[in-house]
């Protein structure tokens, strides 16, 4: 069992400082110590922009995932190019579930349809800050009815669609070109699962 809870956590106050598309916090706490005790009063920041949906499309029949090709500005500083290959994913508005965002962002940036949907994992995307959790799902597709763009235009997206032979996306994926957090986590968990969902379909494995 876990050592510390949140009962281990103590918030003396908080206090917002920036509100835009992200929301900047800063929280006065501390926290008990493993030596036993507690730790010093503290300052941290914390930036909320909600939580968000992944989904990998990925087409059985063919052996294919969708992929999608985007700009990216927090990649300008250090990526050659800050157009990335990415999985679709999208934010949790209110009132939505994981589920609904995973299929309305699927229509949105590739003009897909889910045979079916299946929950694959989540993750904190950077729990040093940030409270973003990201919500992965896999959802069987037909690659070849993906459109050629996708995204909306009043959210400033500009996405290209490209349905991938798996192994070309693992290559690239191993190749260093493929190299944004949620994207190369939700290949990585594809390339252990993929063949339960494959029998689970009523295809043949793969390597």
């Amino acid at each position: 069992m876990d050592q510390f809870n949140h009962e281990d956590v103590e918030i003396r106050e908080t206090h917002e400082v920036y509100r835009g598309f992200f929301r900047v916090k800063v929280a006065t706490l501390r926290h008990r110590l493993f030596a036993g005790g507690w730790s010093d009063w503290m300052k941290r920041e914390i930036m909320d922009r909600g939580h968000a949906v992944v989904v990998i499309p990925y087409d059985p029949a063919t052996d294919k995932i969708v992929m999608l090709e985007q700009f990216r500005v927090g990649a300008i500083a250090t990526s050659e190019s800050p157009w990335l290959h990415e999985l679709v994913a999208g934010m949790v508005d209110p009132g939505e579930t994981h589920e609904q965002v995973a299929r309305r962002e699927l229509q949105e940036e590739a003009g897909l349809a889910a045979n079916s949907l299946h929950y694959a994992l989540s993750y904190l995307s950077s729990p040093g800050g940030m409270t973003e959790r990201i919500y992965i799902y896999l959802a069987q597709v037909d690659a070849e009815s993906a459109s050629e763009y996708g995204g909306l235009a009043s959210e400033h997206e500009d996405i290209k669609v490209t349905p991938r032979p798996r192994t070309e996306v693992m290559a690239m994926l191993e190749a260093g070109q493929v190299d944004n957090a949620a994207t190369v986590i939700g290949l990585q968990w594809l390339a252990i699962h993929l063949n339960r969902f494959r029998q689970q379909w009523g295809f043949a494995n793969v390597e």
